[in-house]
């Protein structure tokens, strides 16, 4: 069988070809003088062997087999373990030449505008917001499981007797303080933006007068926006902040969140719970219904909220 040109086609194809081509090439060298051999023989038939080896299914047969055997992932483990790959890379990376790119790379204003099209991006935001939020919960999750834990602990150290295995559904006094000193944190940053404002319009218009109303107003102005805000939260929603983040609910008898006028005599009996040492909420410990003197006069009770 003849090719195109009307030499022999080997039977072998384009590969074998290019086995006999060092013997064709010799061959052919010994006809004319040596230092002509390359021009005239060597570079020709290699090109045109090449060029029909490429043409062919060679490639894909070479990548095929290549694939097969796993050449690459075996070339790749044994530059890994002698520890050449390490090496080439740690070079390619100390090398000026990788570091000048790289500056030039992050100086580029196409970098630093699609940098900050990611950053601002909607997904980028909404990533973020998730996960802090995901990670705000999760401490939330923690801080309620250890304080639950610590409202049996205590009580049962006080009452001395074993914990039970069933949970109560009445508020403790480990989870009660938590959430009130959340509030306490709300109620003394309303209190500095309130006293700010004021100190604004003091500069504005002048010293209040008389002189006992400013100072009346300062010494209890703490006591009156913690007091509107406990009563606020108490009769409106049934609880504060830092209750909703403990997951507890404050209600009456009846199931419903307590009145303003309830509320308002909840917040007396909570300062005079506060004041000698926080001594009101050590009935917490003894009630069956684990109720403090505010809830006593109050007739109010703090239960774990159901969700």
């Amino acid at each position: 069988m003849k090719d195109g040109r009307g030499r022999p086609r080997s039977r072998f194809g384009v590969a074998g070809r290019l086995a006999l081509f060092p013997a064709r090439a010799a061959a052919r060298a010994t006809r004319g003088p040596i230092e002509n051999a390359a021009d005239e023989h060597l570079v020709p038939e290699l090109s045109r062997l090449a060029d029909r080896a490429f043409a062919s299914d060679l490639p894909e047969e070479l990548a095929r087999s290549i694939a097969e055997h796993h050449v690459l992932e075996r070339v790749a483990a044994e530059l890994a373990d002698s520890g050449a790959l390490d090496s080439a890379v740690e070079k390619a990376l100390a090398s000026t030449r990788t570091k000048q790119m790289v500056e030039r790379l992050v100086n580029s204003p196409e970098f630093k505008q699609a940098l900050k099209d990611v950053v601002s991006s909607r997904e980028v935001r909404k990533a973020l917001t998730e996960q802090s939020a995901g990670l705000a919960e999760d401490l939330a999750g923690d801080i309620r499981r250890r304080s639950v834990e610590l409202d049996v602990s205590m009580e049962a150290r006080v009452r001395r007797h074993r914990p039970t295995g069933g949970r109560s559904s009445f508020a403790g006094l480990a989870t009660r303080g938590v959430a009130f000193a959340v509030d306490l944190l709300a109620i003394a940053a309303i209190f500095a933006v309130l006293a700010g404002l004021l100190a604004l319009i003091t500069a504005i218009v002048g010293d209040l007068r008389p002189a006992w109303l400013a100072g009346a107003i300062a010494g209890g102005g703490w006591l009156i926006v913690g007091s509107a805000y406990l009563v606020f939260f108490w009769s409106e929603a049934g609880r504060t902040p830092g209750m909703h983040l403990m997951h507890l609910r404050v209600r009456d008898r009846n199931g419903r969140p307590p009145s303003p006028w309830r509320s308002l005599l909840r917040v007396a009996a909570t300062v005079v719970s506060i004041v000698p040492l926080f001594l009101g909420y050590v009935t917490i410990l003894f009630d069956a219904r684990r109720r403090g003197l505010p809830d006593l006069v109050a007739g109010t009770e703090v239960v774990y909220e159901q969700r």
